[in-house]
Order: C-alpha cells, then structure tokens, then sequence
C-alpha cells in the first residue's frame, strides 16, 4: 500500500471519528476493530507494545471491569425466539447502572444459565420486570428464583408485571400458581439452606393499559410502563429513565403509537424484530397463512421495525427475537434498512452494550462455561434441622448403610471446621 493511500484512509477514518461513527462504538459495530488504522501506521510508526502489560480489549469479560457512576451497562442474556437453543435462549436483558441497580428484563427459557454466566452476585439480581406472560419470556423465572436462592440470594425475588384482562390473566395469578407448583422443591429444602431466598414472590401488578404510568421508583430510577399489542391484552413495553439516560424495552408487540410517542429519542431502544416470513415457512414449517399471521400482526416484521425506528430516532436501535443465522440475517437486515439507516445492533446471546452522553460502545462478552455461584454478599444462616420433612419409615429404611466410608469425610471436616457434624 502507497504512502498516499494510507494517508487517505487514516483521513477517512478520522472524518468517520469525527461525524460519530466510532469504531466497535456508536456505529452498532460488535466491538471489533476495523485493523485499518493499524495498517495505515505499520510501515512508519509501528506501536509500541509490551511484552507484560495488558491491552485494550475489544471483548468484555464479565466481572472485569469497572461500571462508571454516570454509565448503563446492557447485556443480552437471551434473544432468541420461543424455541431456545443453545446459541440464543429466550428473551432476557439485564441492565448494570452505575449507581449498583440491576435490573432484569423479562427471564425467557434458558436465560438463567446466561444470567449464572455474568457472574454477579445473586443478592444484586433480586428485580424482574416481566412484560408479559409467554414462557419465552419468564419460562425461567423458577430456575433464577430457585437457583438464585441456593447460590446467594438472601431476600426474596421481586417481580413487576402487568395485570390481565381478567385476574387468572395477570402476573400475580401466574406468580402465585408457580410458587405453589414448586411446593415439592421447596419443602424439600427446608432446614437444609439459607430460607431467605425461598420465601414467596414478592409481585407488583400494574394496569397494563397505563400510558406512560411510572410502575417503579426507587435509587434515582424511574421506570414507565406504556401498553403493547401482541397475542391477547396484558403485554406492555418498559421506559427506564435515569441519570439523564433513557433505556426502553419493548417486549413483544406490533409497533404502536405509544411506542412512537414515549421510545422518542431514546438512548437505546429494543424493539422485537421477527424472522422473515418465507423463513418462517421453510425453517419452522408454518403454513404460509400463519406464517403471515404471526411474523407480522402478532409480531413486528423487519420493514416495520425499521419504520418505528426512523420515528423514534434513538440513539442506537437494537432488533432481537430472531434466530441470527448465516441464512437468515441478510434478509432481516436487508428489510430493515428499507425504512432505516441510523445506527443498529443485530443482536444475539451476551452482546454487550456500554451507554454513556458521549458514546455507546458494543461488544461481545465472553463467557466461562465452567462458571460457578460468585461469592454471596453476606454470610448465609445457618440451616434449622428441625424444620426438616422428615422421609416416611419405608423410605427411611430402604437406606443402605455407608456409614464406614462417609465418616472419614466428616471427620475431615469437624476438624477444620471445629465442628461436631454427625451423620443421619
């Protein structure tokens, strides 16, 4: 490459730079450098790297870095489609704000192993805010209620959600029923762990026809909830506006004009965007007419999530609720930029969104499969044997005797521990 070229791209960069179109930032990039900066200065100005100091990284790796007090951390545990899998699970979206908030929006099917992935202490992850009740959207509310519990989580699960049209519609029904479904597994625990975390949900219903009614305000956070149009009533979508930041969630609905007048100028605004309708023929074997049905009126088909965009002009529009696949993105991206042209993420599983007044960075996170439970943020209560469900005689007895080869464990472990553990 010519000295001219170079200095030709360097220029064009910069101008990019310039207008805001930072690279792995604003422009929607997933947090990958372009390499042509770099190549622009090899011949002359090679940089100078160190052979033991750490570099910037274009990746985020959870619990490595510091959340600035006026910043907004998005991370996309889940954005997938009803059907999880292993590349995308069912929606869910955990917000980091630099006050210490965390907030988790909707809890799909197969999100709560991308949640355990983040590493946070559960204590933190104690508010869920559901925007409706389809199981791709809290199908693992009992895996984080009860895992959570076990692995930290000292106080009880708070939840906000919308009312129904009738009362076995709304979010305190569904609540009250999954707690009594898990009636086997809690007594189960009982006098064997911390019962804090086990204690039933504590629920906020809220009128799902409030436009604009703030349904939570707490630490400096002010979160609305508006109405969506999707399935039956009840789905709402979610404003959270703090420290001059304005994030919103839209869950699952057709565009509306609520969503047109209070997502406007939003920092950041989700909006779902559904496979295209000849993929849902050929991939999920829908009819054509259902394929219709429910890729464009039950859902938002890509041409209409980018005309909402373009009304709304957020500062960075992020599309989820479809499978991104080397077969299927081209089309989703291809009809959104027919209505479109501002600055758009694509998202998938732990794409992660770093959002401040001057920028909006986008990354991948990477993750470790091997994860265990982080530290709790206070020590657990001790367990109260007598609260124990004691097994029935015949199942009391049907225990076979391995007191010989279990004892040198627990002799192991009084002595480290100065206890006087016996075994049952």
């Amino acid at each position: 490459m010519t000295t001219a070229k170079r200095l030709l791209i360097v220029a064009s960069m910069t101008f990019l730079a310039v207008m805001g179109y930072q690279w792995g930032h604003l422009d929607g990039s997933e947090g990958k450098t372009s390499g042509l900066i770099a190549e622009s200065f090899a011949a002359e100005t090679p940089p100078t790297l160190s052979p033991v100091k750490a570099r910037d990284r274009d990746f985020y790796a959870p619990n490595s870095e510091d959340l600035a007090p006026d910043e907004m951390r998005l991370i996309a545990c889940a954005t997938g489609m009803p059907t999880a899998r292993p590349k995308q699970a069912a929606s869910c979206w955990l917000l980091e704000l630099g006050n210490g908030d965390k907030l988790i929006f909707d809890i799909g099917t197969g999100s709560a192993e991308r949640i355990a992935a983040m590493q946070i202490p559960y204590n933190y992850l104690d508010k869920v805010f559901l925007s409706h009740l389809h199981t791709d959207h809290f199908g693992d509310l009992d895996a984080l209620f009860v895992g959570g519990a076990l692995a930290g989580r000292q106080k009880p699960l708070r939840v906000w959600g919308p009312a129904g049209d009738t009362p076995e519609r709304g979010t305190k029904y569904a609540l009250d029923h999954l707690f009594k479904a898990l009636t086997w597994d809690l007594d189960g625990r009982k006098g064997i762990t911390d019962p804090r975390g086990y204690q039933p949900f504590e629920v906020t219903e809220f009128d799902y026809k409030g436009v604009n009614e703030v349904i939570y305000q707490e630490n400096g956070v002010t979160i609305r909830s508006i109405p969506a149009i999707h399935s039956l009533d009840g789905p709402v979508s979610f404003i959270v506006e703090w420290n001059g930041l304005k994030f919103v969630f839209g869950g699952d609905t057709y565009p509306n004009k609520w969503f047109a007048e209070y997502a406007m100028d939003a920092d950041l605004a989700i909006h779902e965007c559904f496979v295209s309708v000849p993929d849902m023929i050929t991939k999920f074997g829908f009819t054509p007419q259902g394929a219709l049905s429910v890729a464009t009126q039950i859902h938002t088909a890509p041409e209409a999530f980018g005309k909402m965009m373009s009304i709304i002009k957020p500062r960075m529009a992020v599309a989820y609720h479809f499978f991104k696949d080397f077969d299927t993105t081209a089309a989703i991206s291809d009809g959104i930029r027919t209505t479109y042209d501002g600055p758009l993420s694509l998202s998938e599983d732990y794409m992660v969104w770093n959002i401040t007044k001057d920028d909006i960075r986008v990354r991948m996170a990477i993750i470790d499969e091997d994860v265990w439970p982080p530290p709790a943020t206070e020590e657990p209560l001790l367990p109260d044997p007598s609260l124990r469900i004691p097994y029935s005689d015949m199942i009391a007895n049907g225990k076979y005797d391995m007191y010989d080869v279990i004892q040198p464990t627990y002799d192991e472990i009084n002595k480290k521990y100065g206890l006087d553990e016996k075994q049952e």
